[in-house]
């Protein structure tokens, strides 16, 4: 009986591969059809000029928020009414640096409390995921959502990067997270 297990079947299997690996790579360093697009070109729209019916201008990115940006395969704005800020990351491509909030704000030493669904105020019937950050005496409101090309919302991260990753949504999607102090009577 011959054994297909023998050292000399693995050795000529592993080199049978290197060889098919070897002659796959030159098509690695081929461009695709979309290499000479910058991601920004798939973009559908500009930064907003007013959110919630208010005017709004844009900010620059916080030391923490630039060194984010530098590893992130998109964009990434933040924008402010003087109310409220808003971060709106952009991604043509399904990613895992595409992550929730919270998992920001836990890694900056906030306190994650009453995490929850909630309607947006623009009563369309999307949701979005709120909850709110404490940290030395601050107290914020953070309502976060997911939206793709064709306007499908998620108010969960880990739901829209499988949806995206299995081709049930089409980018490129902008990520919203829309923060804003909490008053004395809501702290």
């Amino acid at each position: 009986m011959i054994s297909l297990n023998s050292f000399q079947n693995r050795v000529l299997g592993k080199a049978l591969f290197g060889a098919a690996m070897l002659a796959c790579a030159p098509w690695g360093a081929l461009p695709s059809a979309s290499a000479d697009r910058s991601p920004e070109a798939d973009w559908a729209d500009e930064l907003p000029a007013t959110w919630d019916g208010r005017p709004v201008r844009p900010l620059a990115l916080s030391a923490v928020e630039r060194r984010f940006a530098e590893r992130f395969p998109g964009r990434i704005a933040r924008l402010t009414d003087g109310r409220q800020i808003v971060v709106l990351r952009d991604v043509a491509r399904p990613t895992r640096l595409l992550h929730p909030a919270a998992d920001c704000y836990r890694g900056l030493g906030y306190r994650i409390e009453g995490e929850q669904l909630e309607r947006t105020a623009a009563d369309d019937g999307a949701v979005q995921r709120c909850f709110t950050v404490r940290k030395d005496g601050v107290a914020l409101r953070v309502c976060e959502r997911i939206e793709d090309a064709s306007g499908q919302r998620f108010a969960d991260t880990s739901a829209w990067y499988w949806a995206a990753v299995l081709g049930r949504s089409r980018g490129p999607w902008r990520a919203v997270t829309v923060t804003r102090p909490l008053r004395g009577d809501e702290a």
